[in-house]
């Protein structure tokens, strides 16, 4: 089967809200067997949204919607709805009960507006929305040759989202799916993490692998912030242990490159890896500004692990919290192998952690020298067998955001080594 999804409302072309739901809903889908084959996001426009389902559904054999069912003028995706699958509004009692009960503490809520909420598609399958007030609407239609397709109308609000696709669509789906003996396809991915080499690089390195691979097992480079993830997919052609085989072969060829075997973030690995080994860490942050430790602490439970961040951005604070010595800065400078060095075992110290991470740099787009161009950090390591320091130039990245996030990602790299060698 394969899906489409159609984002609705002005705030996402406008970049007013970024589009989580949709990556989302995506892995989802790909959990269920069921393709995504296309996403798009229209205004709250009525042509804009019937002119959408007329190309989703002639590609897909589901359509998901969010946005645009609230109360609210500007809230137009129901009556749309009526009008494309020619059918009108009636007060469902059910939906009116539920939203009675919902917000029975909050008399206020339920006004006039409120009200059109229990009114719904005549025509339409309602699956209730635990969590607010629009309802989850199905509607079918009927496709010459093609049989009956589905759309399924969500809110855009996220909770409310992910809470209807995992209770009440994904199990109905399954359950249309096996009724009408239609087969969820079997969807393999596979992912490695790499880090280390050139995208170019890496693609000449395994370019007789790549080139033999049959045509159905297709393979995805995603390179980010010095990061790669490569991916091998399958859409219902291969067998979880054909996919298996190819990236048995792929492993020996980058061998000196993976850090993970599997489609995990840096920091959850991070993570994993510091509670295997029942060890603490700390970090000192100049140029990094916090986001070394905002990834330490992205992990459920990284309170077993993460004690605490200092953010030295001012000399004066670097030595009088983490103790670098006067004499060092004035000599040496924020940005240099020495201050951070200091900086990592003062922290390491202070928080009597097993391991503590500094950085400090030219983040940019000014502060740069002939010397100590714009991208140039500074990151040190203070393990329990020492203290290592190395040199990094973002430069090429040129914006400050690149650069923070590439030595965010070259701090942990380096601690995942670290672990795993248990250094």
């Amino acid at each position: 089967m394969k899906a489409e999804i159609i984002t609705i409302g002005d705030e996402l072309l406008i970049g007013q809200v970024v589009d989580t739901n949709s990556a989302w809903m995506a892995e989802r889908l790909n959990e269920a067997g069921i393709e995504l084959y296309q996403i798009t996001s229209v205004h709250d426009d009525r042509e804009h949204i019937l002119k959408a389902l007329d190309e989703a559904f002639s590609r897909a054999d589901i359509v998901l919607t969010t946005g645009g069912l609230g109360p609210t003028k500007d809230d137009i995706t129901k009556h749309v709805m009526c009008e494309y699958f020619g059918t009108t509004l009636v007060e469902d009692p059910r939906v009116r009960e539920h939203i009675h009960e919902l917000y029975k503490e909050r008399p206020d809520v339920l006004n006039r507006l409120t009200a059109t909420q229990w009114f719904v598609p005549e025509s339409a399958k309602i699956l209730t929305n635990r969590v607010g007030s629009a309802p989850i609407m199905v509607f079918e239609k009927a496709v010459d040759g093609e049989g009956k397709k589905l759309l399924v109308a969500m809110p855009g609000v996220p909770h409310e989202m992910k809470i209807a696709m995992t209770e009440q669509v994904l199990p109905y789906l399954r359950l249309k799916a096996k009724g009408e003996r239609r087969e969820a396809r079997d969807i393999v991915h596979r992912t490695i993490l790499v880090h280390g080499i050139p995208e170019s690089k890496l693609a000449i390195l395994i370019e007789d692998w790549e080139n033999a691979l049959p045509a159905y097992i297709h393979l995805a480079y995603l390179p980010k912030d010095g990061i790669i993830r490569l991916r091998l997919s399958s859409y219902g052609e291969a067998t979880e242990k054909e996919v298996q085989s190819y990236i048995d072969s792929l492993l020996l060829l980058i061998s000196d490159y993976i850090l993970a075997n599997e489609d995990i973030s840096l920091e959850a690995l991070v993570g994993r890896l510091l509670k295997q080994h029942k060890m603490t860490i700390a970090t000192a942050e100049s140029c990094t500004g916090g986001r070394l430790a905002a990834a330490l602490n992205a992990q459920s439970g990284s309170s077993a692990y993460y004690m605490g961040s200092v953010v030295a951005y001012d000399n004066r604070i670097k030595e009088q919290v983490l103790g670098v010595a006067h004499d060092t800065l004035v000599e040496y400078g924020a940005v240099s192998e020495q201050t951070v060095r200091e900086m990592a075992e003062g922290v390491r110290t202070l928080m009597n952690t097993d391991y503590a991470i500094a950085t400090s740099g030219i983040a940019g787009p000014t502060g740069g020298t002939k010397d100590k161009p714009v991208g140039t950090v500074w990151i040190a390591w203070a393990t329990p067998t020492g203290t290592e320091a190395r040199c990094f130039h973002f430069g090429v990245a040129r914006e400050r955001e690149q650069i923070t996030m590439r030595a965010v990602n070259e701090a942990l790299v380096r601690l995942v080594e670290c672990l795993k060698s248990n250094v």
